[in-house]
């Protein structure tokens, strides 16, 4: 079990806390094939050829994981030892609530020893396991108004904010330059910690 890594903030991110890791540049983003996904208020997870674990391998149990463990089960038998698929488990209402998903775990990441695999390959190894991806908000060029513009167009009612990252293969060690994230100000509104509170279910998407 590996623990997934950090994703620092973009400089415009207006969420980050004095724990959070701000970006120093944004040079890795400047590339002409550049995917910005939704950040979906969930809780990090990786499913492995063993199993599933939420951001720290070592997370205690939580009823809210009981959905995504047999989900993963699922998906777990078909991965090889060196492949892992990371996703939002959002099976529980965080900040944010949910009434129509398209599944209580969305993926975003595809890794291959320590490796992130193309954003292409991603999609085309996620639909052979049945894992739903995050929604796409953009896949272009870079530009410097790109990330004021998608920040502008969010509903920070209904979303957390943005996740932008090359669409090409890049190492884990490299996570802090080619992907970045955009979190809307104040997300956290309680001092009462999701996993601490009554566990209200977020909705799935009537079929």
């Amino acid at each position: 079990m590996k623990k997934y890594g950090r994703t620092f903030h973009l400089p415009i991110s207006p969420g980050a806390t004095s724990d959070d890791k701000i970006m120093s540049s944004l040079d890795g983003l400047m590339v002409q094939d550049l995917v910005v996904t939704e950040k979906m208020d969930g809780e990090n997870t990786t499913i492995h050829a063993g199993g599933t674990h939420a951001r720290s391998p070592d997370s205690r149990y939580h009823p809210s994981r009981d959905w995504l463990k047999a989900f993963a089960a699922g998906v777990s038998i078909h991965l090889s030892p060196d492949e892992r698929i990371v996703g939002e488990n959002l099976y529980a209402r965080h900040a944010l609530g949910y009434d129509a998903l398209p599944s209580y775990f969305l993926g975003f990441g595809y890794i291959v020893g320590d490796t992130f695999q193309p954003w292409d390959q991603t999609l085309i190894r996620f639909k052979e396991l049945g894992v739903l991806p995050v929604p796409t908000l953009y896949r272009g060029p870079y530009s410097d108004d790109l990330f004021p513009r998608i920040a502008s167009e969010l509903d920070l009612n209904k979303q957390e904010g943005f996740v932008a990252r090359i669409a090409g293969a890049f190492p884990e060690t490299k996570m802090s330059e080619c992907i970045g994230k955009y979190v809307r100000e104040g997300h956290v509104q309680t001092e009462t910690h999701w996993t601490k509170a009554e566990l209200v279910p977020n909705g799935l998407a009537t079929p």
